[in-house]
């Protein structure tokens, strides 16, 4: 036998699998009743013309936009959701979102998902010229609203997943990569594993930057809520920040008016370089950990913002390349990936949903083995690290 692939989308050769008038396709191996791929396309309102590639893999459901920079949407753990109620509603197709709006944070208007990419060119705050205050890199870049190019779907022999895509920042003169996506689902697996490649396609050296925004509200989500993270060195961000940094990992409930705290951390590693992270619920019976590789990406960023659920209730785990401040600041500190002429580097996380006790307990007896030490816990903001 051999595995089975798709083509869903292929915007060189003008091939797509259609899907109008919120008709469905519907992909899967005879073999496997448990694993399916469909494919949607999202009508009315903002979400017009989105496509969704929802792949269902036993009691685990993860929904992956296409139109939005390959990234996810929400997922789905025997019935339980993993994401956020965002006030934007969405998903939002990249043509609602001003990215170069004046402000610098046009972004916003599309923040909805799980997991999106900030980057490529920058994936920071908006940054303006000193001189003519005209805006450079606006909030965290643009690749989240670049819509994919090619995405394909297989189902392998043994019945895992695999949907690859391919989306290009590119500007004529200025900037020229190629972000190839691999998501992996195999069975039984509550997750994703996720692999990015960014590719130089110019003839020129360049420079990256990616964070990966992971955003988690309620269920996990709650007051009493704990982020577990190997800690070797914690900074506040901003002065705001510094004044709860003794409580940098618990959660309170909804509170209106609540303005956002981030922490930066430097993580501990396991002997291959994987950083687990994991934030659990109250009662310790439910969590949702994202692993990552920080000699690929050597910054986390804790991002807590628990306002009114009406205005966004939600947290980020954000591993990155760098720290998301404006890119000339990160620059000067180094904080770029550097690409020759047709190089390429390769980034890996992984998501897992823990829905029971045993596993939260686990994950998290497998964070705080590696920091036997407290961390380093900065009181302020610290010069080389926050602009």
């Amino acid at each position: 036998m051999t595995n089975t692939v798709w083509t869903l989308l292929d915007a060189e050769n003008n091939v797509a699998l259609e899907t109008l008038d919120g008709e469905v396709a519907t992909l899967a191996r005879d073999q496997f009743s448990d694993v399916s791929i469909r494919k949607s396309t999202l009508l009315g309102g903002l979400s017009q013309g989105v496509d969704v590639v929802e792949v269902t893999s036993g009691g685990f459901r993860l929904r992956i936009l296409p139109t939005r920079g390959m990234g996810v949407w929400d997922a789905y753990c025997d019935g339980e959701r993993v994401g956020w109620n965002s006030p934007v509603p969405g998903p939002v197709h990249p043509q609602f979102v001003a990215l170069s709006e004046s402000s610098g944070i046009g972004w916003l208007d599309g923040f909805n998902e799980l997991l999106v990419r900030c980057g490529l060119e920058s994936n920071g705050a908006p940054e303006f010229d000193a001189a003519t205050h005209r805006l450079i890199y606006p909030l965290h870049g643009r690749i989240a609203n670049k819509p994919a190019q090619k995405v394909t779907a297989e189902i392998t022999d043994d019945g895992e997943v695999i949907i690859r895509g391919e989306v290009y920042e590119t500007r004529f003169l200025v900037y020229n990569v190629k972000l190839t996506v691999e998501y992996r689902i195999a069975r039984g697996e509550n997750g994703f594993r996720l692999k990015d490649t960014i590719t130089n396609l110019s003839a020129k050296p360049t420079e990256a930057q990616l964070l990966y925004h992971i955003n988690l509200g309620a269920p996990v989500l709650s007051e009493g809520a704990q982020a577990v993270i190997p800690a070797k060195k914690i900074v506040p961000r901003n002065d705001h920040a510094a004044g709860d940094v003794n409580n940098w990992e618990r959660y309170c409930d909804p509170q209106a008016g609540f303005e956002e705290m981030v922490y930066f951390f430097e993580c501990a590693a396991d002997a291959e370089g994987r950083a687990p992270t994991m934030l659990k619920n109250a009662a310790g019976d439910r969590g949702v950990s994202v692993t990552f590789d920080t000699r690929q990406l050597p910054c986390f960023s804790l991002w807590k913002n628990t306002a009114a659920a009406a205005d966004g209730y939600v947290t980020g785990l954000e591993p990155a390349t760098n720290f998301p401040n404006p890119r000339s600041f990160e620059a000067q500190h180094d904080r770029v990936v550097k690409l020759a002429p047709g190089g390429e580097v390769n980034f890996e996380i992984q998501l897992a949903y823990h829905s029971t006790p045993d596993s939260v307990a686990e994950m998290e007896k497998s964070i705080r083995d590696l920091t036997p030490q407290p961390a380093q816990l900065l009181a302020a903001p610290h010069p080389l690290w926050c602009s």
